[in-house]
């Protein structure tokens, strides 16, 4: 019998049925690891979502990922596990969401799910479950490394710089980081469906994909009677020049869906005030920030914020254009003030901004308020 130091170390996977977690199982298999499936359940059917054959995060659909999950796993021959956190995710996500749009916020649900479901409450319940396991993996673009000098673990973009995800993954704690695997981080999208072609995984390979947080059109059914309370859209002077339905059904930068067409001229939502239940509205100028602050902060690189200004790329959405930008102490505790070199477009409270330098996540945390070039 082999000493326990000598044992085959167990990777568990999170399965999701599709191409990228099914090839980072089987290259970890390749790798001498033994591999076990993990799924997290999250749809309990509170929610009046019509099966419509998407797939998403949260909805119906998810009966048909369970079952390829279970179908890759049994391709496989590993075992296959399904946790259910349903009432975790709607603590954690769900609750989280209503309640960061109904303060006039928007929130990125991706980002608040992986740092407290995928890989905290699912690892905690399974492990709970007596499902024995060394490290966790995921089909995510991104690399971890161990910094030589003092052992910190690092998050880096993908190599694949098109599907990098490191954006989605910089709430991760260094405790997170430390079990981490990400095999896919040094692929391309392309390599990676032709090593699934290449197992006879056609299906798997050309399965169509879907980012979406909900298999629904909008996220109206999310909310309920009472967040469609009317009130004011004004102007950058503070003239009401229409009412809103309800500020949920609203963020910064959009156009589309506010009953403005004439105006005259586009009008984009600039600000909203929760307090005044207000929509502020204004032209695609006013929703240019150069500098904003941002809180709730993670430092990943950095052992803890920079004492003095630090030069960085920021992103405040995953699609963004990292810009260059400094960072110091904010006015606030628990906050840093970003300087930005350029103005930024719409730079929005409850996003998520991250702070690069060069291919390595410095850090991350929630954008709270960006002044506007027209306020």
């Amino acid at each position: 019998m082999p000493d326990a130091d000598e044992r085959q170390e167990t990777v568990a996977v999170g399965l999701s049925g599709g191409v990228d977690s099914a090839v980072a199982a089987r290259l970890l298999q390749e790798q001498g690891f033994a591999v076990v499936g993990l799924t997290m359940q999250t749809w309990d059917g509170s929610l009046p979502i019509p099966d419509r054959g998407r797939s998403g995060c949260y909805g119906p659909g998810e009966a048909r990922d369970l079952e390829a999950a279970r179908e890759v796993a049994r391709r496989l021959g590993i075992p296959h596990h399904t946790v259910c956190l349903a009432a975790e995710f709607k603590t954690a996500v769900l609750d989280y969401f209503r309640g960061e749009y109904r303060c006039g916020r928007t929130p990125n649900p991706c980002v608040r799910c992986n740092q407290a479901v995928k890989f905290g409450l699912l690892l905690e319940r399974a492990r709970e479950a007596g499902i024995r396991f060394d490290r966790f993996a995921t089909g995510h673009y991104a690399r971890v490394e161990t910094r030589t000098e003092d052992g910190r673990i690092l998050l880096k973009r993908a190599a694949d710089r098109r599907k990098d995800q490191s954006y989605f993954l910089a709430r991760l704690s260094q405790e997170q980081l430390a079990q981490l695997v990400l095999p896919l981080g040094g692929l391309t999208k392309t390599r990676v469906k032709e090593l699934a072609r290449g197992l006879g995984w056609h299906d798997v390979a050309d399965k169509s994909e879907s980012q979406d947080f909900i298999e629904s059109p909008d996220y109206g059914v999310l909310f309920d009677e009472s967040d469609s309370k009317p009130g004011p859209i004004q102007d950058l002077s503070g003239r009401v020049i229409a009412r809103h339905k309800g500020i949920v059904h609203y963020t910064v930068g959009q156009r589309k869906g506010v009953g403005l067409s004439g105006a005259g001229r586009p009008l984009y939502v600039a600000r909203i005030d929760a307090a005044s239940n207000t929509v502020v509205v204004g032209p695609k100028e006013s929703l240019y920030s150069q500098r904003f602050v941002v809180r709730d902060l993670n430092w990943i690189s950095l052992s803890g914020p920079p004492e003095t200004p630090l030069s960085v790329e920021v992103q405040v959405r995953q699609q963004h254009r990292p810009a260059a930008a400094e960072i110091g102490p904010g006015d606030a505790p628990g906050t840093v003030q970003v300087g930005c070199a350029e103005p930024q477009l719409s730079v929005t409270p409850g996003q998520t901004a991250v702070f690069y330098q060069g291919e390595v996540v410095v850090g991350a945390g929630t954008i709270s308020s960006a002044a506007s070039r027209t306020r």
